[in-house]
């Protein structure tokens, strides 16, 4: 995104030149850009290898999401564009020629050690001393974006040692049915764009009511003492049975993660904040919604609510108007499964819906 472009423009020169004014510009080439780049980093378009989700919409221009979010979208249309203006912190337009093909921004509070690293000569490879021919090197600020790279290799290339068939297979799938491969990827970026909105709303809500020193309507989440209690590892080991005991979770429980083909098979624990904000804030919305229909499937709906759990981490703490979240609909509808990828992820099963009602109960109601 603007960011994170400006982030690494810093680190690699003064300006930044960008070809404008319609045609066969930057902006008309940068899908085909958007490709290349996501064969070497693979978080550039995550899960899509032809990069769909950044391009045009239509014929009139029309952005989407991803594109709409970048770098070049918006030096290519600062002022020119509804709504798109970049900050003048981050870069200064300095010229702009005659029928604007030509735009030119200075890039503000540029890395001067990372300048200073680049003009030393000894930092610079020639292929023999003294060579007029010396490509020059990254500099040092650059590496933790660098490190997310893969080296680029042709796919008749068989001296190379890694095995990238799986992402070769998705490429030429999606090359296939172009069309199915957009609208999923921009499914994905809108449902991912979508979810950061809200938990940031969600945040924003949460730190209101703590300045006005009150909850509201919505229920106080205690993630924070879970967070500090000594029995909260060994709490996430457990489930509780219909008779109110309590089961162990095996160890080493192989829990399907070869069902879900080419799909993560680890997850990143969300941001403490963003748990806390989300499980203390009660409404019903599409991830809600969405959510139950897939516990309620069982097992037909336990490999598509496991994939999108682990690439969404955040959505296993959601909770609906009611109180109730995945949890108590994984017990209600009897999904042992499901209970313990829940419990896996740390979503508790003690708490109490608006009613009183712990995860567990509901197995004696139903």
């Amino acid at each position: 995104d603007l960011q994170e472009g400006y982030e690494i423009a810093r680190h690699l020169g003064d300006y930044a030149l960008v070809w404008s004014g319609g045609g066969g510009d930057d902006l008309a080439k940068s899908p085909h850009l958007a490709r290349i780049a996501n064969s070497v980093y693979r978080d550039h378009c995550p899960d899509d290898p032809t990069c769909r989700a950044f391009g045009f919409l239509d014929r009139s221009g029309t952005p989407s999401p991803m594109m709409k979010r970048s770098f070049l979208y918006n030096l290519h249309g600062h002022n020119l564009r509804d709504g798109v203006k970049v900050s003048e912190d981050m870069f200064k337009e300095v010229f702009k020629s005659k029928y604007g093909k030509v735009r030119i921004f200075k890039i503000m509070n540029i890395d001067e050690e990372s300048k200073r690293w680049v003009a030393d000569p000894d930092n610079r490879v020639c292929d023999v001393p003294g060579s007029w021919f010396c490509p020059g090197q990254y500099p040092p600020g650059l590496r933790p974006f660098l490190m997310k790279g893969r080296d680029f290799a042709q796919l008749e290339d068989f001296n190379k040692k890694e095995n990238d068939k799986q992402y070769q297979k998705e490429y030429f799938e999606a090359l296939k049915d172009p069309v199915e491969a957009r609208q999923n990827a921009m499914r994905r970026d809108v449902a991912a764009e979508r979810l950061s909105r809200e938990v940031d709303e969600r945040k924003q809500r949460m730190n209101k009511i703590k300045q006005q020193g009150g909850d509201g309507n919505r229920r106080k989440s205690n993630m924070e003492d879970r967070r500090n209690s000594d029995d909260d590892d060994a709490s996430r080991n457990v489930v509780i049975n219909p008779d109110g005991s309590v089961s162990s979770l095996p160890e080493e429980e192989d829990d399907n993660d070869d069902e879900v083909g080419g799909s993560p098979t680890t997850w990143t624990p969300p941001d403490p904040e963003a748990i806390e904000a989300v499980y203390g804030d009660w409404r019903d919305t599409e991830q809600t919604t969405a959510l139950w229909t897939l516990i309620q499937e069982g097992r037909q709906g336990y490999n598509d609510l496991k994939e999108w759990l682990y690439r969404e981490p955040i959505l296993a703490f959601v909770r609906s108007k009611d109180g109730r979240g995945p949890m108590w609909w994984a017990y209600e509808a009897r999904q042992l499964d499901i209970v313990k990828l829940l419990t896996k992820l740390g979503v508790p099963q003690t708490d109490a819906d608006q009613y009183g009602n712990t995860p567990a109960s509901l197995l004696q109601k139903h």
